[in-house]
């Protein structure tokens, strides 16, 4: 049964953001019932964001039908909306009159910007919040040559509201496992722009002694993008913490000379001199063989190396379908069609079967037989609770995670675990550098145990034995050779979750590939589109998978922790890169992929002339304008148009450029319509909202001083999540572990053996 069977949810999300919450909800097995605007008309992406709902049309404005709106909301566990700040109060739907009633409802607001932020009432488009967060440069090193930074890009992926749907559901179900101790709901506020600092992540991250980081481009021992013999292309990134990889391809690849040579053996940083030659040689190889032959000896090999594909090959790719991250769906417009899968694997709540959209309206007699029955007692599950309920009842803050996974995205996920309360332990080898280990690891514990010697894993599993989530993002078949694969643990803990993070997802050919981000967009079509008219570029400033995946481990940690809080079971969730690089084009792959993924390229400024990137006097600005706006924009900018059709880019285009960006800023948001000049990451952390809302953190490092990163991004009953414990030295919690497990007489013992290290660890915060 699926995990969220019996939890109804109002979906009254229009776009994408607050539909996509309500999909993922509905993905796990909740009763969905979308409420549709008259008039509204289904579109392409309408077909995988209303899969599986039951749909009603209400006119907000009629009273009848508000009453209707109400009543259901009476009815019902969640409650999502992404009007701007203020709507729903006014129409009666806000979160205070609808708990004062019902106070098990969980209500989740999915706004442009926070109802505290200045620009509360201004329209959240994709592309303004991307202006006000920085996210529409090409990546350094992705660009062709001679490429103005200055000029902004375009990407059509809604990766706000992407973000904003994963965190927003993560915080629906934690509220939803608070509410089986307390009966009590919640108030979730989850902003576009406020969501984006999770993808933002590490880039906004750097010691104020150090300063901000320049970005460096993606060139780590050799690591790119190249061309093969059959004109398609290959991305390889042999990055570590060793050279493993590079020697491990070239000796598949048959290149014993190079290794001969000495290539290898020390890395290549990306300012050292030898890096040009590296490539021009790596070019060169590449250059022999077919890309799919090249992708089958990095598979082999076992190093991150993979063909790039378009966006329409990967939905009709073995891999994606074999592993569930495209799915068939009989869609009632397009018939059987090929679309984004649920991003999320559960062993034992499966989640509800991709059911297609119905028509706006199609369920009305049964939603209104609904919203005028007997109204349960509270407006909570109707599943009964468990006969005898075990330590699952447990709040979040409550719970235990040990967290061994490395890198970016699984490290994420434990530390969106800590910011809800939870007690996270961070395992890391010694002897090893630790990516990232400020902002990942923020909020956790740290030790460092090795796990290849038999004492280790003989504390690791003293360890597990007092956890409640377990997360891991080794290569596949990698824990289970350790001994602590799912099944190991399942044995000894079967209430303990097992969160599983990898490059490509279970199953299908590709499973047992390694991969980084880079990778994920390579495979999934994201790379192609973005670097689309040249070579396939790795798209954006941010990294989408990385930050995504672990956004995403996390929502699945919290329904496996919410079935356990109804049944005392535990389960295996998996996600993977490939997952969420598919989930984050899921609205443009419906139907024959290439029809929706025309839009792409670093040339791209917009979708239309109305929701595009224009350069003023001074600098570039977004404008993001709704159809119905064209005839008030003109006016605003002093346009001749006579009709909406014909107020095009060169007329816009001409009339900014007489004016300021800010000026223009100011003057559409007077109107009513979108707008946004351009910020880059840097001022983007000194911004005055950003500082006082606690999106930006400054903590202070017992290894460098003051630190500056991306604080946590929902707020819940009016207050931001807490960040938690600044990051210590990598190993510097491993006394007070072992104390906890009844070691503390052995870690001399531990650490002359280099079981443990917690002396001369590697920096968690880079020094120079």
């Amino acid at each position: 049964m699926p995990a969220l069977d019996g939890i109804r949810v109002l979906d009254f999300g229009h776009h994408v953001a607050g539909p996509l919450t309500a999909l993922l909800l509905a993905q796990q097995g909740a009763d969905v019932i979308r409420i549709d605007r008259p008039g509204a008309e289904d579109s392409a992406a309408d077909a995988s964001l209303q899969r599986g709902k039951r749909r009603i049309t209400l006119d907000l404005t009629a009273p009848e039908d508000l009453a209707t709106a109400r009543r259901l909301a009476g009815r019902a566990d969640v409650l999502i909306e992404n009007f701007r700040p203020g709507v729903m109060t006014r129409l009666g739907l806000g979160p205070d009159e609808l708990m004062a009633a019902h106070p098990g409802l969980v209500h989740c607001s999915i706004p442009g910007f926070a109802a505290a932020d200045p620009r509360a009432a201004v329209p959240g488009w994709e592309g303004v919040i991307a202006a006000a967060t920085g996210n529409c440069r090409v990546r350094v090193g992705e660009a062709p040559e001679g490429w103005d930074f200055d000029r902004p890009t375009f990407t059509a992926l809604p990766l706000a509201s992407n973000f904003a749907a994963i965190v927003a559901a993560t915080g629906i179900v934690a509220a939803l496992i608070d509410r089986e101790s307390t009966g009590a709901g919640a108030r979730i506020e989850v902003p576009l722009f406020d969501a984006t600092f999770e993808l933002i992540g590490g880039a906004g991250a750097y010691s104020q002694r150090r300063g901000y980081r320049i970005e460096t481009p993606l060139v780590v021992n050799g690591s790119g993008t190249y061309r093969c013999a059959d004109g398609q292309y290959v991305q390889f990134n042999p990055i570590g913490a060793s050279m493993r990889f590079l020697t491990w391809f070239l000796d598949a690849a048959g290149q014993g000379e190079w290794l001969a040579e000495g290539v290898g053996l020390q890395p290549y940083p990306v300012d050292s001199d030898a890096i040009p030659a590296l490539r021009g040689r790596l070019a060169a190889l590449f250059l022999t063989r077919p890309a799919a032959e090249w992708e089958a000896v990095g598979t082999t090999a076992g190093v991150p190396l993979c063909r790039v594909r378009t966006a329409s090959e990967w939905v009709a790719d073995d891999h994606a379908r074999e592993s569930g991250e495209v799915v068939e769906v009989d869609d009632p417009e397009f018939g059987p069609v090929w679309m984004a899968g649920s991003p999320l694997g559960f062993s034992e709540t499966p989640g509800a079967a991709s059911a297609p959209r119905h028509a706006p309206g199609a369920d009305r007699a049964g939603i209104l037989a609904d919203s005028t029955a007997e109204a349960p007692e509270r407006p909570m599950s109707a599943r009964p609770a468990p006969e005898n309920p075990t330590s699952a009842a447990q709040r979040v803050g409550e719970l235990r995670v040990v967290d061994l996974t490395q890198i970016l995205a699984g490290p994420s996920a434990g530390r969106i675990l800590a910011e809800y309360g939870a007690d996270v332990i961070k395992v890391n080898a010694p002897q090893r550098p630790i990516e990232a280990h400020g902002i990942v690891n923020r909020g956790k514990r740290s030790i460092l145990i090795d796990l290849q010697q038999t004492e280790g894993l003989a504390l690791l599993w003293q360890l597990i034995d007092t956890a409640d989530v377990v997360t891991q993002n080794f290569p596949q078949g990698t824990a289970e050779r350790y001994g602590v694969g799912y099944r190991h643990v399942h044995a000894r803990r079967p209430d303990a979750v097992y969160v599983s993070v990898s490059c490509y997802g279970y199953g299908g050919p590709l499973g047992r590939g390694r991969g980084y981000e880079v990778q994920g967009q390579a495979v999934t079509g994201m790379m192609e589109r973005a670097g689309r008219g040249g070579v396939p570029a790795v798209l954006g400033p941010y990294n989408p998978l990385d930050y995504g995946t672990g956004a995403m481990a996390g929502f699945g940690a919290m329904v496996a922790l919410f079935h356990r809080a109804r049944t005392g079971e535990g389960q295996h969730v998996w996600t993977s890169l490939a997952h969420v690089g598919t989930f984050h084009q899921s609205t443009l792959l419906v139907g024959t992929a290439a029809a929706a993924a025309d839009r792409g390229g670093r040339e791209l400024l917009g979708i239309s002339a109305l929701q595009r990137f224009y350069r003023a006097q001074d600098e570039w600005f977004f404008l993001g304008a709704a159809p119905g706006q064209a005839m008030a924009l003109a006016a605003a900018l002093g346009v001749d148009a006579t009709s909406a059709a014909s107020l095009d880019e060169v007329s816009i285009a001409a009339a900014v450029v007489e004016h300021s960006a800010s000026h223009w800023v100011e003057l559409l948001h007077s109107a009513g319509i979108g707008a946004h000049r351009v910020v880059r990451l840097p001022e983007l952390l000194e911004d005055a909202y950003v500082a006082a809302s606690g999106l930006r953190l400054e903590q202070e490092s017992p290894e460098v001083g003051a630190v500056v990163m991306p604080g946590p991004v929902i707020t819940v009953n009016g207050a931001r999540l807490a960040a938690g414990r600044v990051a210590g030295a990598p190993g510097s919690d491993a006394l007070a572990i072992l104390a906890e497990v009844g070691r503390e007489g052995d870690a001399a013992e531990l650490e002359a053996g280099w079981i443990i290290q917690s002396a001369a660890a590697p920096a968690g915060w880079p020094t120079s």
